[in-house]
C-alpha cells in the first residue's frame, strides 16, 4: 500500500446532507444556546454552516467576511432558517489579527460567549509550478489559510476554554473550534505548492491545538469539506472539476454535528466531511488505539 493510499478511510462517502448530520433531523437543538463565530461566512461553506447552526437552534452567530455588505445575503439566511436565532455581522480580514480580535470582542460583548469557532476564510490562486510562481502570490495563499486561522485560534481560544468549562459544568459539550483543512494536503499535485502546503500545515497546527489546550476542554478538528463547486474551488484547473461533486451544505452539517459534541472523541484530528460518521464512530477505538488521522513521517522500522 503506498503512503498515498493509506491516508484515506474505506468508509461510505456522502455529497450532500443526510439523516445523521441534519440539523434539522438528527441534530434538531443540537446548537441551542451556544454562540458561534465564523471567519469566512459570506459565501460557500461558510455561508451554509452559518444556516446550519441556524436551523440546529443556535443562540447567536456572529458572521464575518472581508465586505459587510456581502454578509448580508447570509445574514437573511440565517434569520429565515431560525428567526429565533440572533445574528451579527462584521467586516474583518482574517489576516489583520486587530481586526480579528476586534470582531471576537464585539461577538461577546455582543452575546456573552463563543462556544464555536469556525475558522472559514480561504484562498485559491493559480495553479503553478514552483520555479514559475509569484513570490507574493505564493505567499498569500500562506497569510489567508494559515495565518488568518492562526489568528481565529489565537483570539477565540481564551472564549471558547470559558466555553468547555462551563457546558461541562452543566453536563454538556462546549469548546469546539473547526478549522477548514483539505484533501489537498495529504496529496501532491502538480502547481499546487503553495495551497495545499498550507493546509497540510493547518491539520498539524490542529494537533497543536489539541496538544496545548486539550487540558483546558478544547475540542479542535480540521475537516476536508468534500470537493465543493464553490467560487475557490473552481479556482482549480478545469480537468479538477470533475471532482467537485459535494455541496456546501455537507461540509455545513458535518461541522454542527462535530459541534455537537458527538466525535469529541475525534478531537486533534483531520476527519473528511464525506465519511459516514455511523461508520466513523464504529472505527473509534482503532483510531484511538493506532493514532490515526494525523500528520507523521511515515518510515519503515
Amino acid at each position: 500500500m503506498s503512503s498515498i493510499q493509506s491516508q484515506f478511510l474505506d468508509l461510505t462517502s456522502h455529497s450532500d446532507r443526510y439523516d445523521a448530520i441534519d440539523p434539522k433531523g438528527a441534530l434538531q437543538g443540537s446548537a441551542k444556546g451556544k454562540v458561534v463565530f465564523i471567519a469566512g461566512a459570506s459565501r460557500g461553506i461558510g455561508q451554509a454552516t452559518a444556516v446550519g447552526f441556524a436551523e440546529a437552534g443556535a443562540k447567536a452567530i456572529y458572521l464575518t467576511a472581508r465586505s459587510e455588505a456581502a454578509l448580508g445575503e447570509t445574514r437573511a439566511l440565517v434569520e429565515a432558517a431560525n428567526p429565533e436565532t440572533a445574528c451579527a455581522i462584521a467586516a474583518c480580514d482574517v489576516t489583520r489579527a486587530a481586526e480579528v480580535e476586534k470582531a471576537v470582542t464585539e461577538c461577546v460583548a455582543r452575546f456573552g460567549a463563543v462556544d464555536v469557532a469556525d475558522a472559514n476564510a480561504g484562498y485559491l490562486g493559480p495553479w503553478v509550478k514552483i520555479g514559475e510562481t509569484d513570490p507574493e502570490g505564493w505567499w498569500h495563499n500562506w497569510e489567508v489559510n494559515l495565518r488568518g486561522t492562526y489568528h481565529v485560534i489565537r483570539f477565540t481560544l481564551p472564549h471558547l476554554i470559558a466555553s468547555a468549562k462551563r457546558w461541562a459544568a452543566e453536563g454538556g459539550s462546549g469548546g469546539h473550534l473547526i478549522l477548514l483543512s483539505s484533501i489537498g494536503a495529504q496529496l501532491l499535485m502538480p502547481g499546487a505548492s503553495d495551497y495545499q502546503t498550507s493546509k497540510h500545515a493547518i491539520n498539524r497546527l490542529c494537533e497543536f491545538v489539541q496538544t496545548d489546550h486539550g487540558a483546558d476542554g478544547i475540542k479542535c478538528f480540521a475537516i476536508h469539506p468534500g470537493g465543493v463547486p464553490t467560487e475557490l474551488g473552481k479556482q482549480m484547473p478545469e480537468a479538477m472539476h470533475a471532482y467537485l461533486t459535494e455541496t456546501p451544505d455537507l461540509a455545513a452539517c458535518f461541522a454542527v454535528w462535530l459541534a455537537s459534541g458527538a466525535a469529541d472523541w475525534a478531537k486533534g484530528r483531520y476527519l473528511s466531511a464525506t465519511w459516514d460518521v455511523g461508520e466513523l464512530a464504529e472505527m473509534q477505538n482503532r483510531i484511538l488505539q493506532d493514532d490515526l488521522l494525523v500528520n507523521r513521517l511515515r518510515a519503515q522500522v
